[in-house]
């Protein structure tokens, strides 16, 4: 919101002036603006390492796989739902379903299971970076239709074809570009962050599965 004030405030408008100029393309942008919001509230409730990687999982589960006691494994897993718990679910249906499955289709179990829930971690960011990708084109497109307007009211009337109402008439028309970099440069920092933010994650689900499946292929193989 600082960044339009002082836009507007640079162009000598009020910001209810320049959301005038910038005609329904301003809803747009708003729209997409609140959406990239919500988007940042969400990642910051779910890209955590609790939520990712539960404590609870971390300290509890190894015991019950030592006991070789599948069914409360599982059992805890599913009353901690999280990537990490979905990883152990299917590497544990898998041991149950094929008790004589060697160590290393045990890993490759867990690590098929663990790449689609990285991607699910890592994609959803995407989002973020498909608005800061779209906003500056849709502001872009907002200033065309505002520079045809103004020459086409320029080219029906030659005697209003004077340089400052021109400018003027362009002026305006830049106003959705503006407002277009104001919701993607945001947008795109925030990307950034919470791409970094999944990326630490994932690292720890990688680790943590891998000491899981450790534990759990070695009671199986000892059997």
């Amino acid at each position: 919101m600082a960044f339009i004030l002082l836009a507007a405030s640079t162009a000598q408008m009020t910001l209810v002036e320049a959301w005038n100029y910038g005609g329904w393309m301003m809803w747009v942008l708003a729209g997409m603006s609140v959406i990239g919001a919500a988007f940042c509230l969400y990642f910051l409730g779910t890209l955590r390492e609790r939520v990712v990687v539960p404590h609870r999982l971390r300290r509890d589960l190894p015991s019950y796989l030592l006991q070789e006691d599948v069914m409360e494994a599982r059992r805890l897993c599913e009353d901690t739902p999280s990537p990490l718990s979905a990883v152990m679910i299917a590497t544990l249906d898998a041991v149950r379903n094929a008790p004589k499955a060697s160590a290393e289709l045990i890993s490759k179990v867990a690590e098929s299971e663990g790449a689609r829930q990285s991607d699910m971690i890592q994609g959803q960011t995407q989002w973020l970076l498909e608005i800061a990708t779209i906003a500056p084109m849709v502001g872009l497109l907002g200033t065309v239709i505002g520079m045809l307007s103004a020459f086409g009211a320029v080219a029906s009337d030659v005697a209003a074809a004077k340089p400052t109402l021109l400018a003027a008439g362009v002026s305006q028309a830049i106003i959705t570009t503006i407002f277009g970099l104001m919701v993607a440069i945001p947008a795109m920092m925030m990307y950034a962050f919470f791409r970094r933010r999944a990326a630490k994650l994932v690292a720890t689900l990688e680790s943590s599965c891998a000491e899981l499946v450790a534990v759990l292929s070695s009671k199986h193989a000892q059997d």
